[in-house]
């Protein structure tokens, strides 16, 4: 599977270019969401991806399924060249859609030892009723 289509990769390179505009400024840098999701299908391994550069190196949230989820730079070209058994390979989730910044993602991974658990748990909190009076 080819995991950027042309639209991903256009929104990820104006996430990278909205972030280095915004250090050319002194300005804060943008937490965006999370464009694409990649996952092992045999496996517990998950990327979120919000950004890429020239070379093809994603940035975002990697989770290779042994509790420490990180911030990080990851190669699409690696992630593509990936064998799993039975032929598979790393795979695009077709169905993502991100509804928080990464750092959120990020917070709720790491506390939950996860992306997969950290989402669940996001998923959880927000179905519960609020609680203002």
């Amino acid at each position: 599977m080819k995991l950027l289509t042309p639209d991903i990769a256009a929104a990820l390179a104006a996430n990278a270019a909205a972030r280095h505009d915004a250090i050319a400024r002194g300005a804060r840098e943008p937490d965006p969401r999370p464009v694409v999701r990649f996952f092992s299908p045999v496996g517990a391994a998950t990327w979120l991806a919000t950004e890429i550069d020239a070379d093809g190196i994603l940035f975002g949230l990697a989770d290779l399924g042994f509790g420490c989820p990180e911030l990080g730079s990851f190669s699409v070209a690696e992630l593509e060249s990936v064998r799993l058994p039975f032929g598979l390979g790393i795979e695009r989730d077709l169905h993502f859609e991100a509804r928080h910044p990464l750092s959120v993602y990020a917070e709720a991974a790491r506390a939950a030892g996860s992306i997969i658990l950290g989402e669940q748990r996001l998923h959880a909190a927000a179905r519960r009723p609020s609680r203002r009076g």
